[in-house]
């Protein structure tokens, strides 16, 4: 997977997500982000997805069922989830989808890999 990853980005102009994509796949990335939310927010959206699917869960579930991914995501042996040493922190707590557009097309403009927005 990973080679492909890096073959579809050879002639970069790619946007790709993923726990390991700005430190092993990519580490030499133009632009790396490294994306968070406060819990309560994150549960918060995560309840609102369980409920627009029709499915009852907790509050409760849900902050153990967060925790628990977070763990093994940033402790799993093969590419585990962290922050690349130069990734720009992005809190979307408190931003909707168009905000957070805006601030990373603000980022690629600023960063010259965007002409024009």
């Amino acid at each position: 997977m990973v080679s492909l990853q890096q073959k579809m980005g050879k002639e970069k102009g790619v946007v790709l997500d993923g726990r390991d994509v700005g430190t092993f796949v990519f580490p030499d990335a133009e632009l790396k982000l490294f994306m968070t939310a406060d819990e309560k927010i994150r549960i918060q959206r995560r309840l609102d997805e369980y409920t627009s699917k029709g499915q009852h869960v907790t509050e409760d579930e849900v902050r153990k069922n967060l925790a628990k991914r977070d763990y093994e995501d940033t402790h799993r042996k093969e590419s585990p989830l962290r922050k690349a040493d130069d990734a720009i922190v992005l809190d979307n707590s408190d931003l909707d989808k168009q905000q957070q557009l805006d601030y990373v097309l603000r980022l690629l403009k600023d960063l010259k890999l965007l002409k024009e927005i």
